[in-house]
């Protein structure tokens, strides 16, 4: 019994904490190499952009690290008022939130911009692990599957009207951790038609939605193409090893933001293809991790919150990666870690707390 009790209080798992300082650091490196010229520009300060990711960086660590020493149950507990204030949230922006590039996603928090989007993706893992966990009546019939996913629609509904892609991770998170506590397979077909007819009416509902599906088949007729090809040359020009760290020509005024949605791009063409092929290769091992402390953990609930995470972290790359490819339309995804934005860096660090404090109630590190 006290051999039992001691694997489940333990330390949190080294090698997950490992790879998020390292993804931490290397993002602030990228960033600065990305954001010099638009800083220098805009700003006259190279370091405008690295001082504000600095800053919003460090203030997610002491948050990883207060959520990382606090009993997950204790969130759990909160997850409905959470995902109350997530709605709250959404609909603010709706009406008093501030346009910024032409999308209306932040609010004005005195000095600070907030982002509510990141906080509803972080506010639905808890909100849906804290209610299947709850389900008494099994979690394998069509009920229990439409019921769950109801639950997501106003949220989904609010977010996605000034933010699809975004809506699109929700509703992504939502699948998997039904998935995940679900023993059948045949009702996810149905499911996901009824996700690609909900992705269709989304599409459907605004010109410029279906005007970016043109763009994406065709970049070079359309002027708002620019950037795509842009990207597509930096990823061309980086060759096998890139030009080297910070010799980025395309982040020069020709890929706009560069430091923002964008940013593999500059990776390509500075580290080259082995240098993103090793970035993924860490994002890879960080949904491992999460895989891992996710099927050793000692509850539902804390194996759904490290799915959801694993989820919200694998949708969201793989999004990005598609979009600076070319892959798939462009969507507006930031790179977690990478790209800048303080709201995301910051409630990203506080998932990963989450899932430190997880695993410290689990079975072991490397089971």
């Amino acid at each position: 019994m006290q051999a039992d009790k001691e694997k489940k209080t333990g330390r949190p798992d080294p090698a997950l904490l490992m790879l998020v300082l390292l993804l931490t650091a290397f993002g602030l490196v990228i960033l600065f190499s990305a954001s010099a010229y638009n800083g220098k520009v805009r700003f006259q300060d190279p370091a405008y952009y690295f001082k504000k990711q600095l800053f919003a960086t460090a203030l997610g660590l002491l948050v990883m690290y207060g959520v990382s020493r606090t009993d997950y149950h204790f969130f759990l507990a909160l997850a409905p008022w959470a995902y109350l204030i997530s709605l709250v949230l959404s609909a603010l922006v709706l009406v008093a939130g501030q346009e910024i590039n032409g999308s209306k996603r932040w609010l004005n928090l005195g000095p600070v911009s907030f982002q509510p989007s990141e906080f509803a993706k972080a506010a639905v893992i808890l909100f849906l692990s804290w209610q299947i966990g709850k389900t008494k009546g099994g979690t394998s019939g069509i009920w229990f599957m439409c019921r769950t996913m109801l639950t997501l629609l106003p949220v989904v509904g609010l977010v996605g009207s000034n933010n699809l892609s975004t809506a699109v991770i929700i509703l992504a998170i939502g699948v998997l951790l039904i998935f995940a506590s679900n023993a059948r397979y045949l009702p996810f077909a149905g499911m996901g038609a009824a996700g690609v007819a909900f992705v269709a009416v989304f599409l459907a509902a605004e010109s410029y939605r279906l005007e970016r599906l043109a763009i994406w088949r065709d970049p070079e007729k359309y002027e708002k193409g620019f950037q795509t090809i842009q990207g597509l040359y930096a990823i061309g020009s980086g060759g096998l090893f890139g030009r080297g760290l910070g010799e980025s020509l395309q982040k020069l005024g020709f890929v706009p933001e560069a430091q923002n949605d964008m940013i593999f791009s500059v990776i390509c063409e500075e580290l080259g293809l082995v240098g993103a092929g090793c970035l993924i290769l860490v994002f890879s091992l960080l949904l491992w991790r999460l895989c891992v402390i996710s099927t050793h953990c000692g509850d539902l609930e804390g194996s759904l919150i490290c799915a959801g995470i694993m989820g919200h972290l694998a949708v969201q790359v793989i999004l990005n990666i598609s979009v600076v490819t070319n892959t798939i339309p462009n969507t507006g995804i930031t790179l977690p870690f990478v790209s800048y934005g303080g709201t995301s860096v910051v409630f990203l660090l506080a998932e990963m707390g989450m899932a430190l404090n997880v695993s410290s109630n689990g079975k072991g590190y490397f089971a």
